[in-house]
C-alpha cells in the first residue's frame, strides 16, 4: 500500500465516524435518507456538472449499468444502517457491519479478481477483524444477557450488522470495478448514483408529505451534515483504490472503528470501554501491517 493510500484511508476512516455518529443521533429513517440524498445531490451539484459535463456523454452501458447498480445497493445499505441505529447500539451494529464488509470484500477481490495478498496483509486483515469483534462485545456476544430486552437489542444489532455488511461488500466491489477496470472518476460515480437514490426514495416521502415535513425541521441539520461529508470520505476511499489493491484499501478502512470507540463511545456512552480500547488497539496493528503488506 504506498503512503498516499494510506493517508487518504486515514483521512476517510476519520469522516467517515463523525457523520456514522451524527446519523446515529438523528434516528432517522428513509426519509432521513432522502433528506440527505437530496442535499448531497444540490450541495455537490457543481462539482458533479464539471466533471461530468465531458465525461459522462461518454459513458456507455457499463458505465451506466454500474452507476444504477451502485445507487441502488448504497440505497438498501444506507436505509438497513439507519434501521438498525435505531433499534441496536452503533457500539454493536457500527463494527460488525465494518468488519463484515471489508473482509468479504477482500476475499472477493483475491477469489474472483485475482489479486493477492502478502502474510503481512493477510495478518493485517485477521487482526481488523479481531478489532471489530471486540469492540462489537467481545465473547459477551456469544453469550446470552441475563436482560431479555438487553439479549434482544444485541441480537438486532447483530442482524443488521451483518446485513449492512453485506451490502458494504456489495457496493465496495461494484465501485472498485468502476474506478480500477472501467476508469470511471470516482467523484462521478458517488455524484451520480446517488441521483438514482434521490429517485428510489422519493416515493417514501411523497406518501405521507405532513410526516416529512416534521421530521425535516428535527433532521435538517444532522442531514446536512451527513450530506457534505459522508461524499468525501468515500471518494477518498476509492481515489485510494487507484493507489493500491482492493483487497488492502477495503479492511485498511476499518481505521474509522479506532476514531469510532474514540469519538462514538464518549458521546453515546455505549459499550465496554476497555473492550473497546482493545479493539481500537488490534485495529490500528491491523491497519499498520496492510500498511506495510
Amino acid at each position: 500500500m504506498t503512503p498516499t493510500a494510506f493517508a487518504l484511508i486515514l483521512l476517510a476512516g476519520l469522516i467517515h465516524a463523525g457523520w456514522n455518529i451524527a446519523a446515529k443521533k438523528a434516528g432517522g429513517d428513509a426519509r432521513f435518507a432522502f433528506f440527505t440524498s437530496v442535499l448531497m445531490m444540490l450541495f455537490w451539484a457543481p462539482l458533479g456538472w464539471w466533471l461530468g459535463r465531458d465525461a459522462v456523454p461518454l459513458w456507455g452501458a457499463a458505465e451506466w449499468t454500474l452507476v444504477v447498480a451502485s445507487g441502488l445497493l448504497h440505497v438498501v445499505y444506507y436505509v438497513t444502517l439507519l434501521r438498525g441505529y435505531r433499534v441496536a447500539d452503533l457500539t454493536v451494529v457500527y463494527p460488525l457491519a465494518r468488519g463484515t464488509g471489508p473482509l468479504l470484500t477482500s476475499l472477493v477481490a483475491v477469489l474472483l479478481l485475482g489479486e493477492r495478498i502478502t502474510l503481512v496483509g493477510a495478518l493485517g486483515i485477521a487482526a481488523v477483524v479481531g478489532g471489530v469483534f471486540l469492540i462489537a462485545g467481545g465473547p459477551g456476544l456469544l453469550r446470552a444477557a441475563q436482560d431479555p430486552a438487553a439479549r434482544e437489542r444485541v441480537h438486532r444489532g447483530i442482524g443488521y450488522g451483518l446485513v449492512t455488511g453485506g451490502f458494504i461488500a456489495s457496493y465496495t466491489v461494484v465501485d472498485g470495478y468502476g474506478v480500477k477496470v472501467l476508469l470511471m472518476s470516482p467523484i462521478l460515480i458517488d455524484y451520480m448514483g446517488n441521483l438514482v437514490r434521490v429517485a428510489v426514495l422519493a416515493p417514501t416521502v411523497l406518501r405521507d408529505t405532513a410526516t416529512a415535513r416534521s421530521l425535516w425541521q428535527q433532521q435538517w441539520r444532522f442531514a446536512l451534515l451527513v450530506a457534505v461529508v459522508s461524499p468525501v470520505a468515500y471518494v477518498l476511499v476509492l481515489y485510494a483504490m487507484r493507489e493500491a489493491p482492493m483487497s488492502l484499501v477495503a479492511p485498511a478502512r476499518e481505521v474509522s472503528m479506532l476514531f469510532a470507540a474514540l469519538l462514538g463511545g464518549h458521546l453515546l456512552g455505549e459499550g465496554d470501554r476497555l473492550a473497546r480500547l482493545a479493539g481500537a488497539v488490534c485495529i490500528a496493528a491491523g491497519v499498520t501491517a496492510l500498511a506495510l503488506g
